[in-house]
This record gives C-alpha cells, sequence and structure tokens, in this order.
C-alpha cells in the first residue's frame, strides 16, 4: 500500500476512550476539518500525475485538474475564511479550528502541494521531451524558429496587447482574476531613472492560447514568454531592466441580501460585477522577483506580503496544461471509450414512455451508458410526442442541447415550466443567458426557492396515456450537462411511478409556489424531510443491529461534512453496526478510531472519471431499502438546498447498485483507505495490470449489452454479484 503524502492532523488519532460507551463524541479530534480533508482528495488526484501506471498525458490532465481545483479552493474556500476572518469570527469549527487557524494549515498543505507539482512537472517534461512533445524557452530555439514566431507576435498578438504605465500620473492599473501580468521595470538609454508597466498577457479564445505551437512540431512555447522576448516592440527605443510575472486570485464568495432585492436575476448580474472587483486573497510572483517589486505589489493590492504572497518556481497557471493534454496521440491517453446504449433502449426504437410504462423503471449509468440515448432521447421525445401535455425541469448546470429540446417543445405547443439555479457557482452568467433564451420563447422560468439553492436534477413529464394522465420523470445524481456527463460518473433513473410522480408534482408546485408539503410518500427531499429520514433510518439500523446483529449502512458520497450525520454515524458504529463509506473527497468521519468506529471503513475512488454520483444503502433487517439522489450529507445540500432522494425498489436496479457498491468496496487500483488520522493509504495490487472501478464498469456495461442481446443479461448480473461479493468479504 501507498501512504497519502498529506501531514498528519495536529490532534491525537487514536486517544483512549474516557469512558465505557466509548469517546465521547463532542470531543473536536474526532472530526476531521473540512477544508484539510479536501485537500488530501486533491493529494490523491496529484498522485495520479505522479503515478507512472496514469497514460502519460493523463498525468499531464491531472497536474492541470489540481492546479485549477486550487484555484478554485482559494477562491471559494480561502476567500470565505477570510471573510469569516475579517468579520471578527473567532469561534471554531466542530474540529475545533478557528477560521484562522484554518487558513494557517491550509497554507502549509498548499505549499508542500506545490512543490510536489514542480517536481512532477519537471518529471513529466522530461518523458514528454522523449516523445518529440516539447515546452520550450524561445532564447533556446534555432534562429528561423524564432524568427517565425516574432512574426506569429507581430501579426496576431502585438495588436490586442495595450502596455499600462504606472507612476503619479497613470494609477495602478485593475488586475483581473487569474490573469497573468507582466511588471516590467524600463528606463531610457543612458538614464537612471526607472519606469514600471504592466502588461497583460492576453490568453483567451479570441486571441491566443497559453501555449504556442513552433511551426508543425508538437514544440510549444508560452504566450507570456513570447510577450517577454519581443518587449523592444511595445517599448521601442527603451531598455528593459527586469520583466516579472504575476497574477492574483479573488474571492468568489459575494453575496448580497436576497431580502434586499426585487429580482434575483438582477441581483446575481450585480454580484458576478462585483465578483470582478473582488477582494484580492492571493498574489503569485515569478521566483526570484525582486523583494522592492513584490513588497510594492503587495501594498498597492492591499495585501500581507508574508501571509498572501506565493513565490511560484516554474511554470505559474499550470491550469493551462490542459491544452497540452488534448493533444491528439491515442498511446498517451486511456484507451478510447465510448458509452454504450442502454439494455432496454438498445434496440427498441419504440417511443421511450411506451418503453418504460410496459418495463418499469429504468437506471441509468453515467459515463458507462449514454446520456443522449437516455436522457435526451426521453427529452426530445417529450418534446415532439403530441400526448405530452406538459415537461418540468430544474436546471442546475446545462447546455445548449437540451435548451434546444425544451424551446421545441415549447414551440409545439406543450406546458413548459424551468427552474434555472441562477446561483450555481461559476456557471452565474451561462445560466443568467439561457433563463433569458427560455424566457424569450414563452417558456414559463423561475428562479427557485428564495433563500435556498436548488440543486436537486428532476426532469417531469406529464404525457395523457389512453384515458389517463400518467406522469413520468428522471431523476438523477448529475447535472443535465451532456458534456460532463461524459466525464463524471452519474446515476439516473427514468420512471412512472405513481406515488413518485405525485410527490414531484407537489415538489414542482413548491418549487413554483409557495410553501411545501408537511411530507412525501416515497422521495426524501431537503430541506425539510431528508435529513430527519437519513438519521432516522441510522437509528433504526442502531436498534436492527441490537436485535440481531444485522445492522449495516453504505453510502457512496462527494462529501460527508455534516456534524449531525457523522455523529450519528460514530453512534452506529459504536454500536456495532458495519459502515462502508466510498466517499470522493470531504469526510469529517474516521474509521478506526478504537472503541467508537473500529468496525468502519471509509475509500476514495480516484480515476479517469470523476466520482460523482450518490448512493444510500441501508439494510432495514433484511427490507433492504436504495436510494439515488442530488444530495451529499453536507450541511449546505441538507438544510440550505433544495435536494431530492428517490428509492429505488425495483429488484434489478437494486442488483446493478450492489454490483456498484461492491466494485468499488473490491477495488485494488483506484481505491484509497482513510486511516484512523484522517490520512490514506493507496491499495496496492501485486499485479500492475490490475483494473479499477471505473474500468471494471465500463467492461461490465459493454458486456452486459451483449448478453442482452442473447437474452442472457440476468444470468451475467448474477455471475458479476457473486464474484465481487466474494471479493468484498475477502477484503
Amino acid at each position: 500500500m501507498t501512504k497519502s503524502d498529506a501531514p498528519p492532523l495536529p490532534s491525537d488519532p487514536s486517544r483512549p476512550a474516557t469512558a465505557a460507551s466509548g469517546p465521547d463524541l463532542d470531543d473536536p479530534s474526532l472530526y476531521l476539518n473540512r477544508e484539510l480533508t479536501w485537500l488530501r482528495f486533491n493529494r490523491r488526484v496529484l498522485h495520479e500525475a505522479a503515478d507512472p501506471r496514469t497514460p502519460l498525458l493523463e498525468r499531464v490532465k491531472f497536474l492541470a485538474i489540481v492546479s485549477n481545483n486550487l484555484d478554485e479552493f482559494f477562491m471559494k474556500r480561502i476567500g470565505g475564511l477570510k471573510q469569516q476572518i475579517a468579520a471578527g469570527v473567532h469561534s471554531p469549527t466542530v474540529d475545533g479550528r478557528t477560521p484562522q487557524q484554518q487558513v494557517q494549515e491550509c497554507h502549509a498543505v498548499i505549499q508542500e502541494m506545490q512543490r510536489e507539482q514542480k517536481e512532477i512537472f519537471d518529471e513529466l517534461m522530461t518523458l514528454l521531451e522523449a516523445r518529440d512533445i516539447r515546452l520550450v524557452r524561445i532564447a533556446d530555439l534555432p534562429e528561423a524558429a524564432r524568427l517565425g514566431l516574432r512574426e506569429h507576435f507581430r501579426t496576431n498578438i502585438f495588436p490586442m496587447i495595450t502596455p499600462l504605465a504606472m507612476d503619479p500620473s497613470h494609477p495602478f492599473p485593475f488586475i483581473s482574476n487569474l490573469v497573468l501580468n507582466l511588471l516590467v521595470t524600463l528606463r531610457f538609454p543612458e538614464g537612471q531613472e526607472t519606469y514600471m508597466a504592466r502588461v497583460k498577457v492576453p490568453v483567451s479564445k479570441d486571441v491566443s492560447s497559453r501555449l504556442v505551437r513552433v511551426g508543425e512540431a508538437n514544440t510549444f512555447v508560452t504566450l507570456d514568454d513570447l510577450i517577454v522576448t519581443n518587449l523592444d516592440t511595445l517599448f521601442p527605443g527603451m531598455e528593459i531592466a527586469s520583466c516579472e510575472l504575476f497574477r492574483v486570485t479573488r474571492n468568489a464568495i459575494v453575496e448580497p441580501a436576497e431580502e434586499a432585492a426585487n429580482d434575483l436575476l438582477e441581483l446575481i448580474e450585480t454580484e458576478l460585477r462585483e465578483r470582478h472587483f473582488a477582494p484580492i486573497v492571493r498574489l503569485e510572483v515569478q521566483q526570484g522577483m525582486s523583494s522592492v517589486h513584490r513588497g510594492m505589489l503587495a501594498a498597492e493590492l492591499g495585501l500581507n506580503e508574508e501571509r498572501d504572497v506565493v513565490e511560484v518556481d516554474g511554470m505559474m497557471a499550470l491550469r493551462d496544461l490542459f491544452e497540452l493534454a488534448a493533444l491528439e496521440i491515442p498511446d498517451l491517453h486511456y484507451p478510447p471509450h465510448r458509452p454504450v446504449d442502454h439494455t432496454l433502449l438498445a434496440n427498441d426504437r419504440r417511443n421511450i414512455f411506451h418503453i418504460i410504462r410496459e418495463n418499469g423503471p429504468l437506471l441509468l449509468q453515467h459515463p458507462y451508458e449514454s446520456f443522449s440515448t437516455t436522457v435526451e432521447r426521453f427529452l426530445h421525445t417529450a418534446a415532439e410526442d403530441p400526448k405530452v401535455l406538459a415537461i418540468k425541469m430544474t436546471l442546475y448546470r446545462t447546455s445548449g442541447s437540451m435548451l434546444e429540446w425544451l424551446v421545441k417543445a415549447a414551440r409545439n405547443g406543450k406546458q413548459v415550466a424551468v427552474l434555472v439555479e441562477l446561483k450555481a457557482r461559476f456557471d452565474e452568467a451561462a445560466n443568467i443567458a439561457w433563463a433569458r433564451r427560455l424566457e424569450s420563447e414563452g417558456i414559463h422560468v423561475t428562479y427557485g426557492v428564495l433563500g435556498l439553492k436548488t440543486h436537486s436534477k428532476l426532469l417531469f413529464v406529464v404525457r395523457r396515456d389512453y384515458s389517463q394522465l400518467r406522469r413520468y420523470y428522471h431523476i438523477g445524481t448529475g447535472n443535465y450537462h451532456p458534456g460532463t456527463a461524459k466525464l463524471y460518473t452519474d446515476l439516473g433513473m427514468l420512471g412512472c411511478d405513481e406515488e413518485i410522480g405525485q410527490d414531484l408534482t407537489e415538489l414542482f408546485n413548491y418549487l413554483t409556489g409557495y410553501s411545501p408539503p408537511p411530507s412525501y410518500r416515497k422521495i426524501l427531499a431537503a430541506p425539510y424531510t431528508l435529513k430527519k429520514a437519513i438519521l432516522a433510518k441510522i437509528q433504526r439500523e442502531i436498534e436492527h443491529q441490537e436485535r440481531d446483529g444485522s445492522g449495516h449502512i453504505q453510502m457512496k458520497m462527494n462529501a460527508i461534512e455534516d456534524v449531525e450525520v457523522t455523529r450519528a454515524l460514530y453512534k452506529a458504529s459504536r454500536a456495532g453496526v458495519k459502515i462502508d463509506l466510498i466517499v470522493r473527497d470531504t469526510c469529517r468521519f474516521r474509521p478506526g478510531v478504537p472503541g467508537l468506529s473500529e468496525g468502519a471503513r471509509v475509500i476514495s475512488i480516484v480515476g479517469r472519471f470523476l466520482e460523482h454520483g450518490r448512493i444510500m444503502y441501508f439494510r432495514n433487517g433484511g427490507e433492504e431499502e436504495y436510494y439515488i439522489g442530488s444530495a451529499d450529507m453536507m450541511g449546505r445540500n441538507l438544510e440550505s438546498r433544495v435536494e431530492v432522494h428517490a428509492p429505488v425498489e425495483d429488484t434489478a436496479m437494486r442488483q446493478e447498485l450492489r454490483l456498484i457498491l461492491d466494485v468499488q468496496l473490491s477495488d485494488q487500483r483506484s481505491a484509497w483507505d482513510m486511516q484512523p488520522d484522517g490520512s490514506y493509504l493507496q491499495r496496492r495490487p501485486s499485479d500492475d495490470n490490475a483494473k479499477g472501478a471505473q474500468e471494471t464498469l465500463i467492461g461490465v456495461a459493454e458486456r452486459r449489452l451483449a448478453a442482452s442481446s442473447k437474452h442472457k443479461e440476468k444470468n451475467f448480473r448474477s455471475r458479476l454479484l457473486n464474484h465481487f461479493q466474494r471479493r468484498v468479504k475477502g477484503d
């Protein structure tokens, strides 16, 4: 097993119980810190960039992902903590840390991560060079290549650059978020006085990518290096004394009070404008920058030079390596993955509503099964089917194709109502544009419930079947975005259960109207019924354990952060309930604590796809319950968002969920086991060619489709279930 390089937590992970009943559940050391556990997840992602088993250009991609994630971490998490510090918040979180302590510990972890990033970057550049892929300095190129780049600069870059002088008559310029800048120091020939100017590096799809190709080969230079090499054209006749790269990161947490807003759309537009000018939380400077220049920048930007300024050794903004990772060299990437059709839809071209009505509910598994031939087929059939009367949908993140089917439905005379979540972080501008487009087509658009984000993934269709109305639906764990459906592992359910349909009718009435129903028949919905139901189901497993020793809880989540849920899981584990948690990133729960969680385990899966599906399983004394839905076990999801988890009752669908859980629990390639102190150990198979859970599920989907054509799908599923259940028991 390989140990995660995450530093140990300051609290003692295994202090002995203070009472016969086990450790005190109010002890802060029992609860891992949200920010630090999220950073540890990124250490696991960074490990994929270092792992020689990962294809070379995929390693480059993982390095870019970590850089992008850290940028967002500063914008959202460090930004939020600094707001608390500025507001004078000193109260500790459940893990015993104040906002200031959290910032300090996060900075220490990030500094170590950035040192690792530099080492991995250097290693990858060496390996890429062996494959004739190079990222070089212009000064090291032959003269002919330099002249070609200079002409490219004059023609395509020079007209888009506006140098800004900085002196008493030219105020310090505004610095945009995450934009690369050059601080240039100049003097007139034979003069002694120096002058300063800022040059913005115009990286954008409209101007230039960050990496500029040299000729026809896979040799690249950075755009900032290209500008530096041609500064004489920007400042003709002047001497360049120095040129240093820097970048700022701004706080993304800018949320005006909704209570004072007359129009939510106008409010979010105001927030986006204010975010552009939001406080700066980090200044990155090129290693070796003059201490005078570094101090000047920190002072002009209102930063503490010691705490808020980071020196970058090597390439700044490694997120731009996505451009390199996109090179089409098949043997340096994962084997191509093409989602297969769902077994019940693959060879049945009938109306999808007839298939659902006659065959029962369908479980969808993305990206193993196609999004376009399932969810998009469901929506476009609804848009064109003359018997469909109404379509209702929640949109958190989406893309054009889904919107076009909604427009088509409205033009075909359907009643279309769409809830667009305007506050989907970093997608606000796109969602405002979608909302306006839909409204212009006569679609009824709402923005959700005041004070709550709508994060549920719901598509609801009312259709006249024979002489009655029937309600069809899709309930999912992922967004209605065809692009992310190829990159995220998500689940969805197509069905027409009458009671779930009634529940969704009442939920949509709440979203577009006012008061929520006091309860639902089958679905669990936040913020009113979901958390209470989860806590009650955990308590029920404790009672089953005390009665006959059968208590068993399994959760597959992106995060488990909510304190009450964590405490309830501790109580269940202390009572002997078997607990298996598959948690992608943040997890407060610590397994293996003596007298408390010795029988529990927490694993994290990191692979080519981002784990995003959510499953809850409760053994319930043999009357098993499975749920899928949109909510993680986080305070914000359970208490301040509209979320939906729905029961999975069909036997075949339950078997599919059981297979997913068993495959991930038995993974020996991509799984990391959390240790009692919160660090992780990666499982190491004896065979380096062993497949991870995601590769296994790709193969399962392909073989299941092949088996269905021979009417042997049930036998195939049964064999797989037996195989992986034996592997889980053997762990």
